[in-house]
Order: C-alpha cells, then structure tokens, then sequence
C-alpha cells in the first residue's frame, strides 16, 4: 500500500516543485540574507501542492475515464485498482490542508499577500482534473502549470524571504523560465497521451495541436525558456536550459509511445540543473 501511495506521487515530476524554491529562494539571497526556514516552508509548501494536485488527478482521471488499460504511462494508483478514488481525494485533501498550514504559516512572516497565492495555488490544484470544468480536459493545463509551477511559485518563494513592490524585473523573467520548462515537461506527457485523452474528450493543448504541433511547441517552450533565463542575468542557466533544451527536443520528436516516459524524467533534469545553476549565478552576485 505504501508503494502504491510513492508511485501516486509521481516522484519523476517533484524536480518541478523544488526548482522554483531553488531559483526564488537565490532570487531573495541576491538582495541581501535568506532565512533557511521559510525556505524549507516554501520546499514543503511546494511538495504538498504538487502532491495533492497529483493525488487529484490521479482521481479525477481515473473517474473520468481517461486512464484505462491502454494508458501508455506510468501505472495510476486508482485506475490501477490499488487505491480507491474515495481515498486518493482524501489524501490529494489532507496533502492540501497540509499546504494550507505551511502556506499561513509563510503567510505570518510575509504578509496577507501570500494568502491570495495559496488559496489559488489550492482551488487551481483541484480545478485542474476535478470539477465541472476541469482545467486539464479544456486545454489550460500548461497555463496552469506556467502560472502556478513557474511565477506563483518562484515569485511566492522569493516574496517570502525578501517582500517588496513592485517585484524586480529579472525576478519575472526568472519565474517565466521556471514556468516554461516545466510547461516542456507537461507537453511531453500530453503528447504521449493524445492517443488516449482525445477518445474520452480530453481536450488537452496536445490534441488540439496534434502530433506534429506539440513537437514544435515543445521545442519552442525550451527556447522561450532560454530568452527568458538570459533577460533574467543567468548566463550558466541560460546555457543549461538552451543545450539541454535542445537535446531533450531531439529525443522527443523522435521518441514516441512509451519511449517518451524516458524524456519525462530528463525534462524535469534539466528544469533542475537550471535551476541549481541560476541558484549559484544569482547568490554570487
């Protein structure tokens, strides 16, 4: 049972919650002192977030329809029978009361600001499977995933240890890339699904662009994403994210079915040595 609630996690896509702390937090240490406490408070805020959005969708899928035994991805917990739907909410609810706690306890340190972040960041985590109109199945998921994983996420961590207004420019450029490299690694899962989403009305970005199309949206997320870590003034990410960009793009037009799983884990790789190497960028100057 415990390996069936690890596997729901989706600990392959985690990398997408911890880079944003990682490049926020370097965002507030370039202004001066960092507190190493709320920046753990931003890590787990971010882990129970991302896990709680991925236990509702695990449900919300599974009740839906859109996993099935034809899936091509990893094995879901629910569809998979190894947790009932009933259960899984549950825990996608206990893992965002738990996100709740930290976040007004972040929220006491920075200001009632925070507040609006979190409560967003929660009613959009449920939205994005759950609900009459689930954000994944009307093609806004990778404008959740910009938002809430690239600049809610980047820009709430830095505002915590370091608030003002307005918010520096290259901070924005900063969250942007965040957000776009992890948008890649939504993109590669949609485009492994589109065999399985479309038959069950699952609108996502990828079936409405095709096959073809989602290969060269993806490889224009990663150059976005390389302007975006250049107008932010890391050059070391800005190399990262444009060779590994590319490499990745590489393996993803030419990978597909189950041979995109692999690019999953190495999409979020290379939003994490991005962000390791904005983090040492950022903290030296």
């Amino acid at each position: 049972m415990l390996r069936a609630w690890l596997l729901a996690t989706r600990p392959k896509t985690l990398p997408a919650a911890l880079a944003p702390v990682l490049v926020g937090t370097a965002l507030a240490a370039s202004l001066g002192p960092w507190r190493l406490d709320l920046a753990l408070g931003c890590l787990a805020g971010a882990m129970l977030l991302q896990i709680g959005c991925n236990f509702a969708n695990d449900a919300g899928d599974a009740l839906r329809g859109a996993d099935t035994p034809e899936r091509l991805g990893p094995q879901r917990a629910v569809a998979s029978g190894l947790i009932t739907p009933r259960a899984m909410l549950a825990g996608a609810a206990l893992a965002l009361l738990l996100a709740a706690a930290v976040g007004a306890w972040l929220a006491a340190h920075s200001g009632w600001q925070l507040w609006l972040v979190g409560i967003t960041s929660v009613v959009a985590a449920l939205a994005y499977t759950l609900g009459p109109v689930p954000l994944a199945y009307v093609g806004l998921g990778d404008l959740f995933v910009l938002l809430f994983f690239g600049f809610a996420a980047v820009l709430g961590a830095a505002w915590v240890q370091a608030p003002q207004w307005p918010l520096p420019l290259a901070w924005w450029a900063c969250a942007a890339a965040v957000g776009l490299q992890a948008t890649a690694l939504i993109a590669i899962n949609n485009l492994r699904d589109i065999a399985t989403d479309a038959p069950v009305g699952k609108r996502t970005l990828a079936v409405r662009l095709g096959d073809r199309g989602t290969r060269i949206y993806h490889v224009l997320l990663h150059l976005a994403a390389t302007v975006a870590w250049w107008q932010g003034g890391c050059p070391g990410a800005t190399g990262v994210a444009f060779v590994g960009g590319l490499a990745l793009s590489a393996m993803v037009w030419t990978s597909h079915g189950r041979e995109l799983n692999r690019c999953l884990g190495l999409a979020a790789l290379v939003q994490l040595l991005s962000a390791i190497t904005a983090l040492s960028c950022l903290v030296r100057a």
